[in-house]
Order: structure tokens, then sequence, then C-alpha cells
């Protein structure tokens, strides 16, 4: 492991900041800066704020210094950057405005009226209902960063071809409730949120669509579409897209899991846990659309063996969450 230093010249506070990296394990860099002295109030997600008077001594600590443009691309390349979509203070904001989109293609088009009018106000409840579920407290995980994820890789997957152009709002929709209601019990919150969609989407779309989102979402529970479910293929490929990232990314996702459920013992969630890993190295493909498993289909695979010997061996019950954050 590596850590790397910017230039202090990021404004802020009457002085200017440097960004204190790794390339390789967060946990390595926070051992670092607490070796440092540095607060880890001032660690940002992915980096740590360091004033310019403290850049000498860190350098001398042995962070090696860099380009700011240097060491945003060691970032992206090490898996442990958090992109601006992924950060709290933007995600409930840029999913508001996808909402939005959402209902002027499913509503206003539709009705010919602007959200301003009735059924736009209803569409506009219904949106910030769902952002208050997915950002509930209890949710690591499946939270609005995850909801973000599923949007965004959605419609990656219609650019690309795999989605007719009339089929992605309703398969888009079917993402925002997909998970809807989480409690941590698989299946029953599948078939609850896709009530939820049901009861929440009944006057506002045509029965056919509402009922084509609800399937999907329950879909969801298995993530094993028929062959010829062109929607469902997608829906599944965005909402396990996160199996395909790089190793320390897919990581960070496993830790959220983890704290998802924190009341389980971890000899209980790793034999939990083991149990869907062995289903999905059994499933001949992870992804369904030929994009999909072009992109992760070799890196998911990977993830996904690597993380299932950790809970075949011995040493899980004494390293715990040690695993998640180390290189």
């Amino acid at each position: 492991m590596t850590v790397f230093i910017d230039p202090p010249v990021w404004p802020a506070h009457g002085t200017v900041f440097s960004h204190l990296i790794s390339d390789t394990s967060l946990a390595q860099l926070h051992t670092f800066a607490a070796e440092a002295g540095i607060s880890p109030r001032a660690f940002d997600r992915d980096h740590y704020d360091v004033p310019a008077h403290r850049y000498g001594q860190l350098v001398d600590l042995g962070a090696v210094p860099v380009s700011g443009h240097h060491l945003v691309r060691i970032l992206t390349a090490s898996g442990l950057r958090v992109r601006t979509w992924e950060r709290p203070e933007k995600v409930r904001a840029n999913l508001q405005r996808a909402w939005e989109r959402l209902g002027e293609r499913l509503i206003g088009q539709r009705l010919h009226v602007g959200l301003t009018d009735p059924a736009g106000r209803q569409w506009t409840r219904r949106g910030e209902d769902l952002l208050d579920r997915w950002g509930e407290p209890h949710r690591n995980y499946h939270a609005l960063p995850h909801l973000a994820s599923v949007v965004r890789t959605t419609g990656i997957l219609r650019r690309a071809g795999e989605l007719p152009a009339s089929w992605a709002a309703v398969v888009m929709l079917a993402g925002w409730y997909h998970d809807a209601v989480y409690t941590g019990t698989p299946g029953e919150d599948e078939e609850a949120s896709a009530r939820l969609a049901e009861e929440q989407l009944d006057g506002l779309l045509p029965a056919e669509e509402i009922a084509e989102v609800a399937r999907l979402v329950r879909l969801t529970a298995t993530h094993h579409p028929e062959d010829d479910d062109v929607a469902g293929a997608v829906l599944v490929d965005a909402d396990l897209e996160v199996l395909g990232r790089h190793r320390q990314a897919y990581r960070r996702y496993v830790s959220q899991v983890r704290a998802d459920y924190a009341h389980v013992s971890d000899a209980d969630f790793a034999r939990g846990r083991a149990q869907v890993l062995t289903r999905l190295v059994e499933t001949p493909r992870l992804f369904q659309t030929r994009t999909g498993y072009q992109r992760w289909e070799r890196q998911a695979r990977q993830n996904v063996e690597d993380e299932l010997r950790l809970y075949e061996g011995e040493t899980f019950s004494g390293r715990g969450m040690d695993w998640f954050l180390s290189p």
C-alpha cells in the first residue's frame, strides 16, 4: 500500500487543503492518518482533507506527493473512489430530479398535464414517500445510493440497446420500487414492495403497466428472469451490477450488507451469506444482458468466489468485519 498526497490548493476555512488517499486500502489509510495525528473528522468517504501546514510533515512520514490529476487517477484505479452520484449530499437531490423526469414521461406526456396538476402532485408525493423509505436510518446497503445505482445502470443498459425505449420508463419505475420496503426479510420484502407499487400507482398508470412493475419487483427476489424476459433481464442486471465492481468497491458493498445484518452473529451471517453466494456461483451466468455479461461477469465471479472462500474457511469468526476493509 502507498499513501499519496496532492498539493495544498483547495481553499476552505481560511487556508488551503491537500487530499490524502491510499491506492489499496481504507483500513491502512486510516492507520496512517491516526499515526500522523489526523482527526477522523477530516475523512471524507475516500480521502482525508489536510491543511497546508501539514503537507510537508505528511510527506516526511511517507506520503508520496503527486499532482491533483494524478491523485484522482490513482484513486479511481484503486476502486476506493466514491463517485459524486454516490455521495449522500448529492444522491437525494439527483434522485428527486430523476423522479420528476420519470413523471413527465409517464404522467405528463400521457395525460398532457404538468406536475403541478392533481395527478402530477400525487406523483410528486409518491416520489417523496419513496425517497423517505429508501433513506430510512436502518438501511446501509439497501439505501439511496443503491437506488441511484439501479437507476443509473438501467439507463446504461437502455442506451446500450438492451431495452426498447418504450419499455424503459416502466423498468425504471420497477427499480424505484424494488426495495421500497426493506426489513431484511428476503422474499417478504419484495412482495411487500410489489404490493406498495400496486397500491401507490393505482389511478396514475394503466393497469397493465402497474402489473408489469409489480411483476418486475417480485422478480428481484430470485433474480432469475425467463430467457425472453428483456425487461426482467435489465432490472436484474441493474440490481446485481454491484457484484462486478472493483475488488475494494465490492468489499465496501459487503461491509454495508453486513451492517444491514448487524444483529446477526458472524457465524450466522457467514452461513447465510455463503448460501446466497453458492447459488450465485452455480448460476451459469450472473448477468442476463449481453452488455452486463461483457462488462461485469468476469469481475463479479472473482468477487463472489473470493468472498465465498472466506466463509468456507475457519478464520472468519476471528476476523469478522476486518476482511471487508483489508487489502
